[in-house]
């Protein structure tokens, strides 16, 4: 017995609003599916009446600039993400990210709108897509709305976006002389689908001082969130290891990390957030141009 009676495949957004408010119920949006369609059939989530597939539509399978941002869609696949030129030039974080992904074959049909609207603190598409102060794009009322990607979550697994509401895709700003940005991560040996700890770091340098910084962790919550007082230690300072250490006794004494059964104790996740926190900053720093 499938895990779903009903399987639309639309080539518009207004067909899919239209499929939305009038498909029976229980109905999903899928595009990569990687994620919603293992948990359906694992139970964790209902058993789905209506699939409505996304994946024709062409809005949501741009990846190109316009004008001074970048744009990469909603139903773009990871995989295209990690080996975009375009990515690699403007957001080497965010390609990074999706590399680590799952393996070839997950990242081939998983999508980066499913990474974000599934809403799990720790995904590392996300995680990156934060640092870069991404703005999301939503198709509502019949007109595009930009709103940044925090908004977009509510709690662990549980996305702000209305029945009817599209995530069509993602803007940043093209990266400019002076900025970079990184990722890294942690994973369990057995190769768990989400790491023990990931950080993201966007960075613009101006000669030997860090004028300023976006740190996400994840998790550190149950909807994403910068690491901002460890941003405000090294905003406006020299690249020196007296700052980094600053920075690393401020994230243990601002950034909460919880205990998780399945993955690390908080306390072993403060040890790693030291690591990858000095990691991640030295390599975003080392691929600024100084200006």
């Amino acid at each position: 017995m499938g895990s779903w009676k009903e399987y639309s495949v639309v080539k518009t957004l207004d067909e899919a609003v239209h499929k939305l408010s009038t498909a029976i119920e229980p109905v999903k949006i899928i595009a990569g599916g990687t994620d919603l369609l293992l948990e359906i059939q694992q139970g964790h989530q209902p058993i789905v009446h209506t699939l409505i597939d996304v994946n024709n539509i062409d809005e949501m399978k741009c990846l190109e600039v316009r004008g001074q941002r970048l744009f990469i869609g909603a139903a773009v696949a990871v995989s295209k993400i990690t080996n975009s030129p375009l990515v690699k030039q403007h957001a080497l974080a965010v390609s990074e990210a999706t590399g680590l992904i799952g393996g070839p074959q997950v990242r081939n049909a998983a999508t980066i709108g499913g990474n974000v609207a599934h809403a799990l603190p720790a995904a590392d598409g996300m995680i990156s897509l934060v640092a870069m102060d991404t703005q999301a794009v939503i198709y509502k009322d019949k007109s595009f709305v930009e709103v940044p990607i925090m908004s977009l979550f509510k709690g662990p697994g549980q996305s702000t976006l209305e029945k009817t509401e599209i995530l069509v895709g993602f803007y940043f700003n093209l990266k400019q002389p002076g900025e970079a940005s990184a990722f890294d991560r942690v994973m369990r040996p057995q190769g768990v689908a989400l790491p023990i700890l990931n950080n993201a770091i966007w960075i613009k340098r101006n000669r030997n001082i860090i004028e300023d910084i976006r740190i996400v962790f994840g998790p550190s919550g149950p909807v994403p969130t910068r690491a901002e007082r460890v941003e405000e230690v090294l905003k406006g300072y020299a690249m020196e290891q007296s700052y980094i250490d600053l920075a690393k006794k401020t994230l243990r004494e601002t950034v909460k990390f919880r205990t998780s059964k399945m993955r690390a104790t908080a306390a072993y996740r403060y040890e790693l957030a030291d690591l990858l926190l000095e990691r991640v900053l030295k390599k975003a720093w080392e691929r600024t141009e100084e200006v």
